[in-house]
């Protein structure tokens, strides 16, 4: 996917509470609800909330992820 599919797919899916899956450039997917996209220079990764831990978000680059999806 080009990076502003990416960046649109998950401000999209964060905006209407609706779970992803991203799979990085290295292979490896990862699932949850984007709670914050940061396409600024110094930051550039979006923040998922891991389903089944309300408190718990991970932080990947921009620049490592290779798909998004909808779930």
């Amino acid at each position: 996917m080009r990076y502003e599919e990416i960046v649109q797919a998950l401000e999209w899916a964060g905006g209407h509470q609706q779970p992803v899956r991203i799979t990085t450039t290295s292979a490896t997917e990862v699932t949850g609800v984007p709670t914050t996209v940061d396409t600024h220079v110094t930051a550039h990764e979006v923040y998922l909330r891991v389903p089944g831990e309300d408190d718990m978000e991970i932080a990947i680059s921009l620049g490592a992820i290779d798909r998004v999806e909808l779930l």
